[in-house]
C-alpha cells in the first residue's frame, strides 16, 4: 500500500536489517516520519517494531541500512547520543527513579548549577515551567512513587521536553490509563504537534490510531508492508496489513459452556488497609461464585479492587475475613503455593514484574507449574517430556520463538503473555484468573487468546477475566460482576449488559451498594 512521501521528512530510515540467532527480526525496512506529525507504528507482536525502535534510539546497531534525521546522516552508539540529537523514547515500563523527586527525575544527569553544586532553585523553577506546559499539577518536590501512572508518564514527557526533543517515541502509552487520562495524554500530544514536535505512537488499540494519528506504518514478520495517511484507510484495512488475513474480531461466542456446577465461591472476603501500605485498596464483603465452564467478567475502574480480589483469591495477599470454597469445600489460601495446589492459576496484569523469570529460558518459564507431569520418580526433570510439553503449547498458542532455550525476556510482549498462559494451561487448573489478558497484545494475538479462553471454558475450567476494556468483557464473559471501591456493586448476564449499564454500576453503584 503506497502512501505519501514528504519531500523532507524529519526521520528517514532506509533498508534497515537486523538478525539475531535463529531470527531475522528486520528485513530491509523503510520508515519515515514527517515534521510535526503523529505517526502510528503498527504490527503484531514479533513484527519487528521494538527492534526498529531500539535501533533508532541507539540501544542496538543495525546490520545494514541508513538513518537520516533532520536531513543529516546519523548513527547513534547509545541512547544518550540519540537524546542529545533530539530523539527520546518513553517506554511502556517507565525509567523513573521512584524515590527521587519530580524535578530530580526530569533533569537527572543534567541538573542546572555550577560544576560542583546543583542549583535547586533553578531545578525546581525549570521543572515547574515544564509541568505547566503539559498540565501536570504536581509540585517539583513530589516523590515520583506518590504519583499516579498517568502523572508518571507526564514526568517522562517533561523529561523529553527538557532535552529539547524533536521526536518523541511513545511505546503503548495508553495501556494503563483510564479514558479521562487518555484524553489528557492526547491533548498533550496535540499540543506537542503544534510546537513542531513529532511523535511515533506505538499502540495495539487501533481505535486510538484513528483518533490521534496523522499517518501510519505497518510491519509484518520483520518487513515493511504498508504506510499511508490514516484518513485514507479503514480499521479493516490496517488489520489486513498487520495479520495478512481476515479476523472475526472480539465476537462473543453464541454458546455458553456453563455446567451449572459451582467451581469456586468467594464469601464475604474482606481485606483492611494496613498501616504499612496506606495506599492499598480495601475489600469489603466481596462475594460471588463461578461455575465450571463459565467465564465470569470482573469489571471496574482503576481502584475498584478487581486485582486485589484476584490476589486475595490466589494467596498473594492475605485477606482478614471471609472464606473461599472449591466445589463446596472450604479451603485455606495462605500463599500462592496453596492456591496452585488447589488448582487455581493467576495470569497477573504485569507479566514482566509478576509472572516471568525474564533471564531464564522459555522452557523453564513454561514448565514450572507442571513438574509433576514431566519429572521422573517425582524428582528429576525429564528433558524429553519438557521439550514435548513446550512444543505442545508452542503449537497450541502459536508462540513465536527461536527455540525452547531462548531467554523469555527476548520475546515480544504478546509472545511473553502466551508463555504465561501456557504455564497455567500446563497446570490443568480448576480455576484460572486472567488479569488484563490482552494488555499490550496485538489484534491477531488478542483473537487467539480469546479463542483459547473459550476452549478452556469448553473443557470445564472456571475462568475469571479482569479487563479494563468493556468490549472485551462483553465479548468474553457469560456473566459480569461489577466492583467499585472494593465492593461488589452489581451482577448481570452478558445478554442483558451494555457498556452504559456496566459503567453506571462501576461509577455510581447499585442502590444496595450505596
Amino acid at each position: 500500500m503506497a502512501g505519501p512521501s514528504p519531500a523532507s521528512p524529519l526521520l528517514r530510515m532506509r533498508g534497515i536489517s537486523k538478525s539475531f540467532p535463529g531470527v531475522r527480526a528486520l528485513d530491509s525496512v523503510d520508515f519515515e516520519v514527517g515534521e510535526a506529525e503523529i505517526h502510528a507504528f503498527l504490527g503484531e507482536n514479533g513484527a519487528g517494531k521494538s527492534t526498529l525502535l531500539k535501533i533508532l534510539s541507539g540501544a542496538q546497531p543495525p546490520d545494514a541500512g541508513s538513518i537520516e534525521f533532520e536531513g543529516k546522516p546519523i548513527s547513534f552508539a547509545s541512547p544518550q547520543e540519540a537524546q542529545q540529537a533530539g530523539i527520546v523514547t518513553i517506554y511502556q515500563e517507565f525509567t523513573l527513579a521512584p524515590d527521587m523527586t519530580v524535578a530530580e527525575n526530569v533533569f537527572i544527569g543534567r541538573e542546572p548549577g555550577s560544576r560542583f553544586f546543583i542549583s535547586y532553585r533553578q531545578l525546581e523553577e525549570q521543572t515547574a515551567a515544564l509541568c505547566r506546559r503539559i498540565g501536570l499539577e504536581r509540585s517539583p518536590r513530589a516523590l515520583v512513587r506518590d504519583l499516579s501512572v498517568a502523572e508518571q508518564q507526564m514526568v517522562e514527557i517533561a523529561r523529553a521536553l527538557s532535552m529539547k526533543s524533536r521526536l518523541i517515541v511513545m511505546d503503548e502509552p495508553t495501556s494503563a490509563l483510564s479514558r479521562a487520562e487518555v484524553e489528557n495524554l492526547f491533548s498533550i500530544i496535540r499540543g506537542l504537534k503544534r510546537e513542531g514536535i513529532s511523535t511515533i505512537f506505538v499502540t495495539h488499540r487501533l481505535e486510538e490510531v484513528f483518533e490521534i494519528c496523522d499517518s501510519y506504518t505497518v510491519l509484518r514478520d520483520g518487513r515493511h508492508v504498508g504506510r499511508g495517511r490514516v484518513a485514507d484507510t479503514t480499521m479493516d484495512g490496517i488489520i489486513r496489513l498487520m495479520v495478512g488475513r481476515e479476523l472475526g474480531l472480539l465476537a462473543a461466542r453464541e454458546t455458553s459452556f456453563d455446567t451449572g456446577e459451582t467451581a469456586i465461591e468467594l464469601r464475604n472476603i474482606t481485606r483492611r488497609r494496613k498501616s504499612t501500605d496506606a495506599s492499598a485498596i480495601e475489600l469489603h464483603d466481596v462475594s460471588f461464585k463461578v461455575n465450571k465452564g463459565e467465564i465470569l467478567g470482573l469489571a471496574g475502574l482503576v481502584g475498584a479492587g478487581r486485582t486485589e480480589t484476584a490476589r486475595a483469591l490466589f494467596g498473594a495477599d492475605l485477606y482478614d475475613s471471609g472464606s473461599v470454597l472449591i466445589e463446596g469445600r472450604e479451603i485455606a489460601v495462605a500463599s500462592p503455593r496453596d492456591a496452585i495446589a488447589e488448582g487455581i492459576g493467576l495470569v497477573p496484569e504485569d507479566r514482566k514484574q509478576q509472572a516471568l523469570f525474564l533471564g531464564l529460558a522459555i522452557r523453564t518459564n513454561l514448565s514450572i507449574t507442571a513438574h509433576h507431569r514431566i519429572s521422573s520418580l517425582g524428582v528429576f526433570i525429564s528433558n524429553s517430556k519438557e521439550e514435548k510439553l513446550v512444543e505442545e503449547y508452542r503449537r497450541l498458542l502459536n508462540i513465536r520463538m527461536a527455540s525452547p532455550d531462548q531467554v523469555v525476556g527476548n520475546l515480544s510482549g504478546g509472545n511473553q503473555q502466551k508463555v504465561v498462559l501456557a504455564r497455567w494451561l500446563a497446570l490443568r487448573p480448576r480455576v484460572l484468573i486472567v488479569d488484563e489478558p490482552t494488555r499490550g497484545i496485538d489484534v491477531g494475538a488478542k483473537v487467539e487468546v480469546h479463542n483459547l479462553l473459550f476452549e478452556m471454558a469448553r473443557s470445564g475450567i472456571a475462568i475469571i477475566v479482569i479487563s479494563s476494556e468493556l468490549p472485551e468483557v462483553l465479548a468474553l464473559a457469560d456473566r459480569i460482576v461489577t466492583m467499585r471501591e472494593g465492593r461488589v456493586t452489581g451482577e448481570m448476564m452478558r445478554q442483558d449488559a451494555t457498556q452504559e449499564k456496566l459503567m453506571t454500576l462501576m461509577t455510581i453503584g447499585s442502590q444496595r451498594a450505596a
